[in-house]
């Protein structure tokens, strides 16, 4: 006798092993959204971040710098 330990057990084995790499799946989907959202927000105000360190630098005149950043939407 198997005591229930036969061929019965694998369709549960199936069931959690489909489970597991859902989960996997999910995962790693959420895990590229997100590094995609925070690189599309940092790629986003480099221009503002490069006008404003080149105004640092002195290389533009306060006129200038506010002029080029009313043209790339930020605010003087």
């Amino acid at each position: 006798m198997m005591w229930g330990y036969g061929y019965e057990g694998w369709g549960w084995m199936w069931l959690i092993g489909g489970l597991v790499l859902i989960g996997i799946v999910v995962l790693v989907v959420v895990l590229v959204r997100n590094s995609a959202a925070s690189t599309a927000k940092t790629t986003a105000s480099a221009p503002q971040q490069i006008l404003a360190d080149r105004y640092a630098r002195g290389e533009l005149t306060t006129q200038e710098y506010r002029e080029r950043l009313e043209i790339l939407g930020g605010k003087p």
